[in-house]
């Protein structure tokens, strides 16, 4: 890509920066500021339902506590798929908190006291976007992440099946335009090149190896001019943690930028990296259109992750 294309704009966990994450009224608001895709995460209920969200527990961003006490794992965790779905519907959704001290983990978002929301299944927000974008008149894509894929094989649990099922009855399996599919786990990618009767675009994410995303795949190497190359056999592209790209600045200054962005678009990938926040700048970046500046106008990314669509799609149009 160069500098002078459009990159998309993506709706992390839709517009999360002003209403609690993977709800549908956040999707919503995201639809409505004009993102062009809009994130969904994915895990199984204990009767094999696809839901929107992002852990695969539930005490960060729900009153599942409270609803269900002692139905916690060893681990103190809450996990969603030890649920079926009438009873995760049951839950109330608020803004991420912190599991030890329940106080928010952005305080200046919406109210984490306010539980006004609930879990979404994927079916759901798929039907909420395609009527929204019959009645404005947009086309907007999903962006879906598989989320940890091998621990739910671990539970006994098929999430590509069941996440590819929901796209071929919603006929999302023919659109390649509007969908991409992303995942941590290369070998879940790699299964699913082969096996889609549809080609999707496939996204590799990459994380830190610190962690713990997924211990059978070295994100390290990934990164490097070997690791790309093979991502490139099996993906249409990266989803890079920020620090992967940004580095910092320079003793003069300027922004220290990696070659990932340059070598993966020479073997014909496309970045898409995460996550880009207001409320949360790197380290030598004074304001969010800086960042921006950065990413788009420096490094020449094809996406961004964002958890405020309306002030990346301002950028963007006055750019």
């Amino acid at each position: 890509m160069n500098t002078k294309t459009r990159p998309i704009v993506i709706a992390h966990r839709g517009a999360s920066g002003y209403l609690p994450e993977h709800t549908l009224a956040s999707k919503a608001l995201a639809h409505g500021m004009g993102a062009d895709f809009l994130e969904q995460d994915v895990v199984l209920s204990k009767d094999g339902v696809p839901v929107v969200l992002h852990d695969i527990y539930l005490d960060c961003t729900t009153d599942v506590a409270d609803c269900y006490p002692g139905r916690h794992r060893d681990d103190g965790r809450y996990y969603a798929i030890e649920f079926n779905l009438e009873e995760l519907r049951s839950l109330s959704v608020h803004e991420r908190t912190d599991p030890d001290t329940g106080t928010a983990v952005y305080p200046d978002r919406f109210p984490a006291e306010y539980g006004l929301f609930t879990i979404p299944t994927l079916l759901e927000e798929i039907h909420m976007i395609a009527g929204l974008d019959r009645s404005s008149g947009r086309r907007t894509g999903l962006y879906i992440e598989l989320k940890a894929p091998n621990w739910h094989r671990a539970q006994g649990a098929d999430l590509s099946a069941a996440i590819l099922k929901v796209l071929r009855d919603t006929g999302y399996d023919k659109h390649p335009e509007r969908i991409f599919l992303q995942c941590f786990d290369n070998k879940t990618l790699r299964e699913l090149h082969r096996e889609l009767a549809h080609p999707l675009p496939l996204i590799q994410l990459i994380a830190e190896n610190s962690w713990g995303e997924d211990s059978e795949v070295d994100y390290d190497y990934l990164r490097t001019a070997a690791g790309l190359t093979e991502i490139a056999t099996y993906a249409n592209g990266i989803g890079p943690f920020l620090p992967h790209i940004y580095r910092g600045k320079t003793p003069g200054g300027s922004a220290d930028l990696s070659e990932l962005v340059s070598k993966a678009h020479a073997l014909g990938l496309v970045v898409h990296p995460y996550t880009f926040r207001r409320d949360e700048l790197p380290e030598g970046i004074s304001s969010f259109e800086d960042l921006l500046d950065i990413f788009i106008q420096q490094a020449g990314v094809d996406g961004l992750f964002t958890d405020f669509p309306d002030l990346l799609t301002g950028y963007l149009r006055d750019w």
